[in-house]
């Protein structure tokens, strides 16, 4: 008796991640790197009539680029970092995807360098496809290599909070690295026009060297976090860590039954088509702004980088709600229809009234939607979805996403170009078109979060239910009990 009573009267030992510091530091080194990583996702963005004036990409070219970073992501890279995260480990994982990205970024300011214009491989490159230049081409293929670590370290960093914040702050830690990362979009909005033009003579090669050299102090952030990771999982011991990891590894016999799933295909097709007419017009933003206001591209940089801010702002309120009031897939289908006015604004308001103050609320309402669908859709993922096959659910839901985010980009080159024949200046582009293109794909949206709204009203997954009261433990997939 005495020896039991001992035993329970020892003092429970702390853990590094029941340390508040550390843990927020932990947040902090992996959340640093994600911020960098938005930013040199989207250095260009504000730079494209720049790049079309320096290097010769046409809006094709420019699409290709665009796209470019998901290529591999769609044709399978997605699936395997999946499976190296599980095998591996968030250390091994996280290290390898840093180091990817910051491979790609300098592929990409070499292709853009005044120091390969003229080399063997420029001349290569631009003998074949001659409607891509030769540094558009390379500079592809180093988004492309970014783009496997960019998705790669999105699934690490996600894992490893998990890790570090169970059973303690870790909504608002997800929450917090996601605001991080769109703060890297208002930033890079705001500063790479300015960095073009730093030295008096306009050049994309300094925005993007700067990004690059912040990708490298991204890498060795994580590197300082693997070693606090490392200390963690000495204290929790290494059997744990091993079974946790194997519990939600990713099981290629599930992909057929989840395919098979209509509630599946309604929830990626809604993904799918909502982020596509997100972050590819991220791209064409800047440029749009351009030619229906007349503005230079910093004063149009200036104005849309406030669309991730309110997005930012906002997400971990609706999350709250959510939490307290459910109406998730209300929010759905109001982020759908908010998007919808927003690109139709763009396309017909905005170039007949040349008005500031429907352009600045166009994109604070655009920033109300991608506040809203985000805040609802992933919440409500694990409402419909059987738990044995959640982690594999959304693996698969980011690779039917990735196919949108890498073709999407193209086809808007395309259309921009067949709708503007024989238009040379890049301030001079009509953008009805590709606007209406992206209203088109808000309408898709809308009408799977309608479908999926009448689906929840028939089977009652849980969707417009407070998710602290949903028992997602007893939902099966399609809803059978």
């Amino acid at each position: 008796m005495e020896k039991v009573n001992q035993k329970i009267t020892e003092p429970v030992r702390q853990l590094l991640s029941d340390k508040a510091w550390a843990r927020w530091t932990a947040l902090g080194l992996v959340a640093s790197m994600m911020l960098f990583a938005y930013m040199f996702v989207d250095v260009m963005s504000p730079l494209q009539s720049l790049v079309q004036t320096q290097r010769g990409w046409s809006p094709d070219a420019f699409g290709y680029y665009a796209g470019a970073e998901y290529i591999l992501n769609v044709f399978g890279f997605l699936i395997l970092a999946g499976i190296i995260l599980d095998k591996t480990g968030i250390r091994f994982t996280g290290t390898l995807s840093a180091s990817l990205m910051v491979i790609g970024a300098f592929i990409k300011l070499y292709a853009i360098s005044d120091i390969f214009q003229g080399t063997a491989l420029d001349q290569w490159l631009n003998s074949w496809w001659v409607e891509m230049p030769g540094s558009a081409k390379l500079a592809a293929f180093g988004f492309m290599i970014f783009g496997c670590g960019c998705e790669m370290a999105g699934i690490t960093v996600s894992k490893a909070l998990a890790k570090w914040f169970e059973g303690k702050e870790m909504a608002l830690a997800m929450g917090a690295e996601m605001a991080i990362a769109r703060l890297g979009v208002f930033v890079i909005f705001s500063i790479s026009p300015r960095l073009a033009n730093w030295m008096g003579t306009p050049s994309v090669v300094i925005p993007v060297a700067f990004c690059s050299a912040l990708l490298c102090i991204g890498l060795l952030s994580y590197i300082v976090f693997t070693f606090m990771d490392t200390k963690l999982d000495k204290e929790m011991g290494a059997t744990k860590v091993a079974e946790e990891a194997s519990e939600e590894e990713f099981k290629l016999a599930d992909v057929g039954f989840i395919f098979r799933s209509k509630l599946f295909w309604i929830v990626a097709l809604l993904c799918v088509l909502y982020y596509s007419a997100i972050f590819p017009f991220q791209r064409y933003a800047a440029n749009m702004l351009q030619c229906n206001l007349g503005i230079s591209e910093t004063q149009a940089a200036d104005i849309f980088r406030w669309f991730p801010v309110g997005a930012g702002i906002l997400t971990p309120f609706l999350g709250y709600f959510l939490d307290k009031k459910g109406k998730g897939a209300s929010m759905l289908i109001l982020g759908a229809i908010l998007m919808i006015v927003c690109h139709l604004t763009f396309a017909f308001v905005v170039p007949a009234t040349k008005s500031d103050f429907i352009t600045y609320s166009a994109i604070v309402v655009l920033g109300v939607s991608f506040s809203l669908v985000p805040a609802a859709l992933w919440p409500s993922v694990p409402k419909i979805m059987d738990k044995r096959f959640l982690g594999s659910a959304y693996s698969l839901i980011f690779w039917v996403q990735n196919i949108g985010l890498a073709f999407v980009p193209i086809i808007i080159g395309k259309i921009l170009t067949a709708t503007n024949p024989g238009v040379d200046d890049p301030m001079m582009y009509n953008y009805t078109a590709p606007m209406c293109f992206f209203a088109s794909l808000g309408a898709l949206a809308l009408i799977f979060g309608i479908i999926l709204k009448a689906m929840n009203a028939k089977n009652h997954y849980g969707l417009e239910d407070p998710n602290i009261k949903a028992d997602i433990d007893e939902v099966r997939l399609d809803g059978e009990a």
